[in-house]
Order: structure tokens, then C-alpha cells, then sequence
């Protein structure tokens, strides 16, 4: 047993509590600490990644307590991938939110991002179901605060919604796990995998029917169709540093997916084996299409950038749906793209709205943004990126998804729906462009602005922001992720390869978690 698992989780609750402590010392006090840990964590995850590698699962036994008696932390290679995404969406968001003094709308912001960062790092690593729940609800209530930063009527209203679904979905995640320990005894991941290999056959409707809950309750983190609607409206009314950190709270869901369900109801689970994923295939797909719809219908940028976000968690669980190594490799190739350039585009569509005047984000004829050639570009490269175009790394997650589908029995409706629900998307898109970035208003142009005085567009448009260098930075630092991607396209996609064959080793997984043995005490 080693404790290297256990530091993703330490290092952000002990962040936490200093900087709760240090809100004495004034905000700059807090931004530094809270800085330091996060560039510690990505070092950290860095190193974790690299630790993987050597396709073992390092088990820490908390409180020294074997497994399934107490809690376990598990770190292989798909959860130490998700800690690292995690802690470099997590920096560049925190750089943009100190840039634009977000942090200083409210109260303890700077406690809540390392909460939240603890509960993503614990429901990453933990290899109990129960404590998925608990580092659930911490990552969850800690997002209530985040979604609510700096207030406002329309980001109270999507809060509650969002706060509404997320607790109808804890209500139902107890129903499940009373139900499975009340059947199997045991709610650690590799103990449930043992005991449904070697259920009762008069047991197998009730386990079933608890496992298909479950999928319901990770369906609401991931916002799968029909439960997506409290989506869009979170993402777009909420900040844009935390916006960009919620790029990955959709993906807990899709990680939940993958090592509970994945895990328990593996090869080896009998007649349960995989029973869940048709439903998991056919909701990505309608969930796929509904986003494309959205894209097409959104009114802002900022609000097409949540469906982006949605259409990417659809394509995520599509490669799942699929149920082979080769897909969840693509799949993982693909979050690490749609992660972090989702991430991207919600800072740009911030700096777009700050620079655009009274106009925000809207899709019609405006103000000029400061900069318009540095931000029209991004935006050019972001949108390439997500609806999948070459030759970046969008398009080669989508063809690795798509190549991996040919021998599969929906593979013509799979190929169908994804390259129509791309072609909206890029549609959508470049639609989006032209009326942010071509279609403005001239500068020399003569305008009445809304309190009947005359003045130049110039004039009117300096209540628009500058372009702030610092907060185009945390940009380019995430879009970055995409062209490194396709550069060093083969050790990532080796790493991927690796990391969804170790998932489907079940029994590696097990294994390692039930003969973790605890420390012993040393003898005088």
C-alpha cells in the first residue's frame, strides 16, 4: 500500500481549510495560496500520471482498514488521467477568475474552488460507491456556492434549478446503494464486481433494476438525455471561470459510468454483464442530436458553448456505449480534447461578451471587440476544434470514435447521426462568427445610444471592456491542449489504449483492491 492516491484529495481539503483561515489576511493573501496549491495539485497529477504508467493500481487502504471494511482510494491509469485534467482546467480557470477579479463578488470563492476540487479528485479515486456519494455531494455543494458567485436574478433562477435536479438525483443515488447493500452486503467497487459474478439467479431483477437507478442518478451528472435541460441554463448564466471549471463536471458522470457500471457489470458478471449498454448508446445518440438542435437554436455564444459542452459528453457516451477497449480509448483521446478546449471557449465567450459593450454575447450586428483579429482567431480555431474539423484534435477523436463503431451493429445509425449533428455544428458555428466578428457595426458610423445623445460607435463602445492580456493567456493555454494533442497524437493514444485495456481487466482491478493488505505495526 502506498499513499499516493490519497494526496489528490489531501492536498485541496488542507488548501481549503488554510485559505478559509487566511480570509484574515485579505483576498491577494487567498489568490496566492490558493495559486500555489493549484500548481502544486497539477505537478502532482503530473506525476501521478507517470506513476500509472506502469499499468499497476496503487490502493490506499484509509484508516488502515482493508478493503471491504474500509475506505479505499484507487488510483490506476484512467483516474489519475481525470486528476490531471481536472487540476490544469482547474489552474487556467483560476487564473481567468483572479484576472478578472471575479473572486471578489462574493464570499469564499477561493474555499469553494478547492472544495470542489477535493470532491472531483475523491470521486475520481474512491473505490466505494457510498463514498462516491459523499465526495458527490461535497463537489456538489461546493457548486451551489461557485454557480451562485456574484448573484443575479437569471443565475438564481438556473442555480435552483440546478440545485432541485442534483437533489432529486442524491435522493434516488441512497434508493440505489440501500438497495444493492441490501442485497449484495458490500458497497465497495471490486467486493459488488465478486458478488453479482455470483449472484443468485432470484436475485438478479432486484440488482438489475438498482444498477439501471444508478445509471439514472450518473445520467443526471452527465446530463443525458432527457435529463440535460438543467444545463444549459447553469453553464450559461454562472461565471466564466466556474463555467470553465463545470467542463468536467459533466465528465464525472461519464467516469462514474465507466468504473461502477463498467466494473461491477463487467465480462464477468454473469447475465448482467453489460445489460446496461444499449441504453447508455441510444440516449448518447439522441442526447448527440438534441445538443446539434441546441447549438443551432442558441441566441448567445455563451449558451451555444453549454450545448457544445453537451454535444461532447453525447460523443463521450456514445464511445462507452459501445463497449470495446478500442472505443474508450477514442473516448479518452476525445475528453481530454473536449475537456479542456469546452473549458476554453467559456473564457472566450466571456472576454467576447466584456468586449462587445451592451451587446454581450448576443448573435446580432454589434460593437467591434478590442482586439478583434487575436479573439476573431481563437474563436476560429476553438470552433474548429470542437465540431470536430481537421486537422485538429476534435477530428481525430471523432474518427477514432467512428472507426471504432464500424463493426458494431448500430454502426450506420452511429456514422449517421454523428456526422449530421457535426454538420449543424459547424453550420451553427460559423454563423456564430460572422455575426460576432464580421457583421459589425462600422467604426466611423453615427449612432444614437440609448439615452437619445449622439455619439461615434468608438465613443459607445468604450463601455465595452479592453482586451485583458492576462485572461487571453488562460486562453491560449487550454486551446494549446488541442494542436499537443495531434503533435504527440501517439503516446497520448498509447496512454489511452493502455488505460482502457487496464479498465476492462476486471479482474486486475479486483485483485489489486481485495489483497491491498494494511500496514503493519512495527514490533519493539
Amino acid at each position: 500500500m502506498t499513499h499516493l492516491a490519497a494526496w489528490p484529495v489531501l492536498l485541496p481539503l488542507i488548501a481549503g481549510v488554510i485559505v478559509l483561515f487566511a480570509r484574515a489576511g485579505g483576498v491577494q493573501l487567498q489568490r496566492m495560496l490558493n495559486l500555489l496549491a493549484v500548481s502544486g495539485l497539477v505537478v502532482l497529477s503530473i506525476a501521478l500520471v507517470k506513476v500509472s504508467q506502469a499499468g499497476t493500481n496503487e490502493v490506499y487502504l484509509a484508516g488502515n482498514w482493508q478493503a471491504p471494511f474500509g475506505i479505499v482510494l484507487v488510483l490506476d491509469q484512467l483516474s489519475a488521467l481525470m486528476v490531471a485534467i481536472t487540476s490544469m482546467l482547474a489552474l487556467a480557470a483560476l487564473v481567468y477568475a483572479i484576472a478578472t477579479d471575479t473572486d471578489k463578488k462574493g464570499a469564499h470563492f477561493h474555499v469553494l474552488f478547492q472544495l470542489i476540487i477535493f470532491g472531483l479528485n475523491g470521486a475520481f479515486l474512491t473505490g466505494d460507491v457510498f463514498n462516491l456519494f459523499v465526495f458527490f455531494e461535497v463537489l456538489l455543494l461546493a457548486s451551489y456556492g461557485l454557480l451562485l458567485h456574484g448573484g443575479g436574478r437569471l443565475r438564481t433562477r438556473a442555480g435552483l434549478h440546478y440545485v432541485i435536479i442534483n437533489l432529486l438525483g442524491a435522493t434516488l443515488f441512497l434508493f440505489a446503494v440501500g438497495a444493492l447493500y441490501g442485497v449484495l452486503g458490500t458497497l465497495n467497487i471490486a467486493d459488488m464486481a465478486l458478488r453479482v459474478a455470483s449472484l443468485p439467479q432470484g436475485e438478479v431483477g432486484v440488482v438489475a433494476a438498482a444498477g439501471l437507478l444508478l445509471l439514472l442518478v450518473f445520467a443526471i451528472k452527465a446530463a443525458m438525455f432527457p435529463l440535460y435541460l438543467w444545463l444549459p441554463a447553469a453553464y450559461t448564466h454562472t461565471s466564466a471561470a466556474v463555467a470553465a471549471l463545470f467542463a468536467i463536471m459533466t465528465k464525472v458522470g461519464v467516469y462514474a459510468i465507466i468504473r461502477v457500471h463498467g466494473t461491477v457489470f463487467g465480462a464477468d458478471a454473469g447475465v448482467l454483464a453489460g445489460y446496461y449498454m444499449p441504453w447508455i448508446l441510444g440516449l448518447g445518440l439522441i442526447t448527440l442530436m438534441m445538443a446539434a438542435f441546441g447549438v443551432m437554436a442558441a441566441r448567445g455564444l455563451r449558451e451555444q458553448v453549454a450545448y457544445l459542452v453537451l454535444a461532447s459528453v453525447a460523443t463521450l457516451l456514445v464511445a462507452v456505449g459501445l463497449n470495446t477497449p478500442m472505443a474508450l480509448s477514442a473516448g479518452l483521446y476525445y475528453l481530454i480534447h473536449s475537456t479542456l478546449i469546452a473549458g476554453g471557449m467559456f473564457l472566450l465567450a466571456d472576454m467576447i461578451s466584456r468586449g462587445r459593450g451592451r451587446f454581450e454575447d448576443r448573435f446580432e450586428s454589434g460593437y467591434a471587440v478590442p482586439g478583434i483579429i487575436l479573439v476573431g482567431g481563437m474563436f476560429m480555431f476553438a470552433a474548429v476544434a470542437m465540431t470536430g474539423m481537421p486537422p485538429l484534435s476534435g477530428f481525430i477523436g471523432k474518427v477514432l470514435i467512428l472507426n471504432a463503431s464500424l463493426d458494431h451493429l448500430w454502426s450506420s445509425l452511429i456514422l449517421s447521426v454523428v456526422l449530421v449533428a457535426g454538420f449543424m455544428m459547424i453550420v451553427s458555428m460559423a454563423r456564430s462568427g460572422s455575426l460576432l466578428f464580421y457583421q459589425v457595426i462600422p467604426a466611423n458610423e453615427v449612432n444614437h445610444s440609448a439615452n437619445g445623445k449622439v455619439g461615434t460607435t468608438a465613443e459607445i463602445n468604450a463601455t465595452g471592456e479592453p482586451l485583458n492580456r492576462i485572461s487571453m493567456l488562460a486562453v491560449i493555454a487550454l486551446f494549446m491542449a488541442s494542436p499537443m494533442l495531434v503533435l504527440f497524437a501517439q503516446p497520448i493514444t498509447a496512454f489511452t489504449e493502455s488505460a482502457a485495456r487496464q479498465q476492462y481487466d476486471n479482474k486486475g482491478y479486483i485483485e489489486s483492491v481485495m489483497s491491498t493488505q494494511p500496514l503493519q505495526e512495527r514490533s519493539e
